[in-house]
């Protein structure tokens, strides 16, 4: 299937670069790469967040059709890792609009904001007030972290790590909010980054839940490496910051588990420079084939080197080999291996827990998406067997444009679901 025109064209209308920081502060990829271990796996997130954890309502105000509620609350990642948040991020803000009349039950539907969706207008025009007309669902939008006072400073590739840990358990505080106020049932869904968003924190989430998220797949890697926003990565910035710090290469790395990654990395690195050279150079090209081969492909060509004593464990011998003939790789190709490889760590859906119930999972993705690319990843349905996904023609753009309503259906669709299968958790 081939990539939206559309999505490409849009892409170059836009002149704003990407993590123009660059990587972020070595400590704090750090800091998020170990509380990423505890929040990936549910069982050890049950009391991160309190049953009674406190939210409040600090403005209402009536509109003909639904009430709609300003509140905010202490994001529970400034808690649990002090510091880690900018100041004006640890007030989670967020806006929850409820129909006047209920038409069944009193459904609530968190929704995340995508890339650039600043606020609550969009959300609110395009979603909340149509699914409270059509549906009678209530809708809680959630401000992203980092796009307070309209500023979307993601300026750190480490920013957008931070935002996914604060998403989580923000999410989680407002889901525990909504039992205790009485709303029934709840559910989560997002747009593009709002549904990698939402998705990460469903893993987290000890109930069934029902899950819309649209126009995200199972990892942002591909997004920043080989989909049309790699190209609006600050690339120059992040090779110069990787160049000139070792840490990242030679800490940094040892902290990626995601398949193997960094048992793979640290084998690298046990050889001679020549000989390390031209594995990195074959790491970089297999990571295309996806991580599930990796180890397999990789050993195979360490054979053709001469090295292949590193699967058995003995070290090699400091001679020279046919590899030397291969020059370094370009500082580029090694920032874009770093990339997916941090990514790959943080975003990831198989280095979270699997959602208790997936059939309440229904995603919406678009065939020829050139911003969220699929091609040498896990699958959604691999990641979470009896997961549905539902798939549109065109590209990105495209469907968010003009398949709001689809976006829509697939949440009645999954609320539905939920009331049938789950009557008694009322």
């Amino acid at each position: 299937m081939g990539v939206s025109r559309l999505d490409v064209f849009y892409r170059r209308l836009l002149l704003t670069k990407l993590f123009i920081g660059g990587w972020g502060k070595p400590e704090d990829l750090k800091r998020i790469f170990e509380f990423r271990k505890i929040v990936g796996d549910r069982e050890k997130c049950k009391a991160l967040v309190s049953e009674d954890y406190p939210v409040h309502i600090d403005k209402t105000e009536e509109q003909a059709d639904c009430h709609i509620h300003d509140g905010f609350f202490i994001s529970p990642l400034e808690h649990l890792v002090p510091g880690i948040l900018p100041p004006e991020a640890i007030k989670a803000r967020f806006q929850f609009i409820v129909p006047k009349v209920w038409k069944k039950n009193r459904p609530v539907c968190i929704q995340l904001a995508g890339t650039g969706d600043h606020f609550f207008w969009r959300r609110r025009t395009l979603m909340a007030r149509p699914m409270i007309k059509e549906a009678g669902i209530a809708s809680l939008l959630l401000e992203n972290p980092y796009y307070i006072l309209l500023r979307s400073s993601l300026k750190n590739v480490s920013d957008l790590f931070v935002m996914g840990g604060a998403l989580i358990l923000e999410s989680t505080a407002l889901l525990r909010w909504l039992e205790r106020e009485g709303y029934w049932p709840l559910g989560m869904t997002g747009i593009s980054m709002g549904g990698y968003m939402a998705s990460l924190a469903v893993t987290n989430w000890p109930k069934p839940i029902p899950l819309v998220p649209c126009l995200s797949w199972s990892t942002a890697s591909s997004v920043f490496t080989t989909g049309v926003l790699s190209k609006a990565v600050n690339w120059s910035q992040l090779e110069k910051q990787y160049a000139v710090n070792s840490v990242y290469e030679k800490e940094i790395i040892q902290l990626l588990e995601y398949c193997g990654v960094r048992l793979i990395l640290k084998w690298i690195h046990m050889f001679s420079s020549s000989v390390r050279c031209a594995l990195k150079k074959v790491y970089f090209h297999i990571c295309s084939y996806g991580f599930s081969g990796m180890v397999f492909l990789w050993c195979f060509k360490c054979s053709s080197y001469g090295v292949s004593s590193v699967v058995s464990g003995v070290s090699p011998r400091r001679e020279k080999t046919e590899s030397t003939r291969f020059c370094r790789p370009s500082l580029h190709v090694e920032s874009i291996s770093f990339m997916k490889g941090v990514m790959d760590e943080c975003t990831h859906m198989a280095n979270f827990s699997v959602p208790v119930d997936t059939s309440l999972i229904i995603v919406v993705q678009a065939k020829e998406d050139a911003y969220v690319p699929r091609a040498g990843v896990l699958s959604l349905q691999e990641i979470w067997p009896g997961c549905e996904v539902r798939y549109l023609s065109g590209g990105h753009i495209s469907a968010y444009l003009f398949k709001q309503n689809v976006f829509r259906q697939a949440i009645y669709d999954a609320f539905n679901r939920f009331c049938l299968k789950y009557p008694s958790l009322q």
